[in-house]
């Protein structure tokens, strides 16, 4: 049994409702995850804030949800996994590329590959990633700047993941094709 509420924008904390409401208007239903995260007016507004710097980064769209999915698979969130395949799927990804994402396998391109590499180091080692991984992600053409904006989706991303995992958000019927649970 979850202490949590799921909130409406009508029986949300004062400081949500404008949260709720633009994430309403962006998906045209409210995601669970967010009414229970508006119980924390400033949790929201901070996941908010980071994911949406973290949409402002210089990684490309695809880049993005491959660091997304990467963090939402090692912290087994099945909403965060279910509703990025949907957007990984708008993106043209390869089904592919979105079935090793969601298994944490392997990628079939070398590039996204070592994107993935580079956020499972970041993850595994808390930011104290070693050279020779420093060294592999800087080769497969990315900058200095983008490992900085992988720390940016990391954290923007356990933030959801572990609010998600702590309220037992619910998968919405929207998601329900891109359904997920972690490998036993």
């Amino acid at each position: 049994m979850s202490v949590f509420t799921a909130h409406t924008a009508e029986t949300a904390p004062a400081a949500a409702r404008r949260s709720i409401e633009g994430v309403r208007g962006r998906f045209g239903w409210l995601p669970t995850p967010v009414a229970l995260m508006a119980d924390s007016p400033q949790l929201l507004t901070g996941f908010l804030a980071a994911s949406t710097g973290f949409e402002q980064t210089d990684l490309a769209p695809l880049d993005r949800e491959v660091v997304i999915l990467t963090v939402s698979t090692s912290h087994e969130c099945h909403f965060c996994v279910a509703l990025h395949t949907g957007k990984l799927t708008g993106l043209g990804a390869t089904p592919e590329l979105i079935t090793a994402l969601r298994a944490g396998s392997v990628l079939p391109e070398p590039r996204l590959e070592a994107l993935r590499r580079f956020t499972l180091a970041v993850l595994d080692h808390r930011g104290a990633v070693p050279d020779d991984e420093m060294d592999d992600f800087l080769a497969a053409g990315y900058q200095p700047r983008h490992a900085l904006d992988v720390v940016l989706g990391v954290g923007a991303y356990t933030m959801s993941t572990f609010a998600n995992r702590l309220t037992r958000a619910p998968l919405d019927p929207p998601l329900a094709a891109h359904a997920w649970s972690p490998a036993a």
